[in-house]
C-alpha cells in the first residue's frame, strides 16, 4: 500500500519559515519525481515545486527565492523549506509522487500552513 504523510505545516508570521516533510511508503521512492501542490482557498491547485529523480528542480514564479525542495532518498522523504512566508502562501499543502513511465501517481492527504499576524 503506497503512502505519502505530510507534516510540519502550522501558522506562522508573515516573514518567518516553516519545513514541510512528505514521507513515503510502498514506492520506490528514488525512481519517483516529487512535487509539493498547494490549493488556497477558493483557488485552483497549484504547482509550488518538483524535484526529479535526478534531482533537478523547478519552482512556481510565486515562490521562487523563498522555497526550496530537497529530497533524501536514503530516508523516502522529500522537504520543502519556505522562508519569508507570506499570507498568500496561505494553503493546504499536497505532497505527490509521480512516475511517468509507470503512469502512476499518488497524492498525500496535506497539510494546512497558515500565514498571519
Amino acid at each position: 500500500q503506497v503512502q505519502l504523510v505530510e507534516s510540519g505545516g502550522g501558522l506562522v508570521q508573515p516573514g518567518g519559515s516553516l519545513r514541510l516533510s512528505c514521507a513515503a511508503s510502498g514506492i520506490v521512492f528514488s525512481f519517483y519525481a516529487m512535487r509539493w501542490f498547494r490549493r488556497a482557498p477558493g483557488r485552483q491547485r497549484e504547482l509550488v515545486a518538483t524535484i526529479a529523480s535526478g534531482l533537478s528542480t523547478n519552482y512556481a514564479d510565486a515562490v521562487k527565492g523563498r522555497f526550496t525542495i530537497s529530497r533524501d532518498n536514503a530516508k523516502n522523504t522529500v522537504d520543502l523549506q519556505m522562508n519569508r512566508l507570506k499570507p498568500e502562501d496561505t494553503a493546504v499543502y499536497y505532497c505527490y509522487a509521480n512516475h511517468e513511465e509507470l503512469r502512476r501517481n499518488y497524492w498525500g492527504q496535506g497539510t494546512q500552513v497558515t500565514v498571519s499576524s
